[in-house]
């Protein structure tokens, strides 16, 4: 008998007062929308009869369970509800974007060619500043051990300070525990110089967005980490074959763009060469995942794929401004259509 034929809702009601009605899906009697609509039908003749005192939920593959009118009336309004939304185009939208996050991950000719990623255990970060201290701060807590590099005692130490301030935010929004801040931070170690990065598994430039600087952190950074070591940028705009420019290790340069606040904007942009190794690719990928990122693999180009898509939104709105108009009345329309701040803003 096809699978069809056996999904049924049947109802019988005693002399006692209790209307038992039974659901047949097998094997789990999954609750199919068509087990739905059968559950409320049999709900509204159970309603509809004055000798009905109390519902029985019954599964042919699992015990019977009392259920009282009350909460089979939770369960057939629910449903009602249920029926509306899902084919509303906001359900349609949420299913498309968890459908989407998850074929990120998938990458043709870097994660269906049996290539395994390698364990990131330490990264070193070029850089403390907002992005750089960010970063830091969502690695730490997903256990990975950060090694932070920055010009002077002072500007280390503030660094050090944000990261010690977004673990104290997080625990204020409920995502990290209090008494796990000490353990977190044993887990970062700020330092002046390269000599720490001898065992770093990747290394991340956060510098400012100049092109003479990151060069040459790309140069210090091959020479001083180990051969195996992933050599990623945070640069939004700039394309990394210019970056990498002086670096002989075109296969392992590859761009991890996270989005401001670092520690909690979801988003991890992967920037990918010609030249970069699909295990690179991997091994960020792998990365963006533990540290709770939809990591998503874009080409090398000017802006990559979300500043290349906001140049225009960006743009549209200081034309506005030329044009006269006021700038809360565009931020306001902005906020209105659904976008958390306007362009000004």
């Amino acid at each position: 008998m096809a699978a069809g034929t056996m999904m049924r809702v049947t109802m019988e009601v005693g002399t006692d007062g209790v209307a038992l009605i039974t659901m047949c899906n097998p094997p789990v009697n999954a609750l199919h929308p068509a087990i739905f609509a059968g559950l409320w039908e049999k709900y509204g003749e159970a309603m509809a009869r004055d000798d009905v005192k109390a519902i029985v939920l019954k599964g042919t593959q699992r015990l019977p369970r009392l259920v009282g009118l009350p909460k089979a009336i939770q369960m057939m309004l629910e449903y009602k509800v249920f029926k509306e939304l899902v084919p509303s185009p906001t359900a349609r939208a949420l299913v498309h974007i968890f459908l989407a996050q998850r074929l990120s991950t998938k990458v043709p000719g870097v994660t269906d060619v049996h290539l395994k990623p390698r364990q990131i255990r330490k990264v070193g970060i070029i850089g403390g500043g907002l992005m750089g201290s960010g970063i830091a701060t969502a690695l730490l807590v997903s256990n990975i051990s950060v090694v932070l590099k920055e010009v002077n005692p002072q500007v280390l130490q503030r660094g050090q300070k944000t990261i010690a301030a977004n673990l104290e935010d997080l625990v204020k929004r409920g995502s990290l525990a209090k008494d796990r801040i000490n353990k977190v931070m044993s887990l970062l170690k700020g330092t002046l110089d390269y000599s720490d990065f001898k065992d770093v598994d990747m290394a991340i430039e956060a510098v400012i967005e100049d092109i003479p600087l990151k060069q040459s952190t790309f140069s210090d950074i091959e020479k001083f980490c180990p051969p195996h070591c992933i050599l990623a940028t945070n640069t939004s705009t700039i394309s990394l074959n210019v970056i990498g420019k002086r670096t002989n290790s075109q296969d392992r340069i590859v761009g991890a763009h996270f989005f401001s606040p670092a520690h909690i904007m979801p988003l991890l942009e992967i920037v990918r060469t010609e030249n970069t190794s699909a295990q690179a690719i991997l091994d960020l990928i792998t990365v963006g995942k533990i540290v709770k990122k939809v990591p998503v693999v874009v080409g090398n180009c000017t802006g990559f794929a979300v500043e290349r898509a906001f140049f225009p939104y960006r743009q549209g709105s200081m034309f506005l401004v030329g044009l006269g108009v006021d700038v809360f009345r565009i931020d306001r329309v902005i906020r209105n259509f659904g976008m958390p701040i306007g362009p000004f803003q």
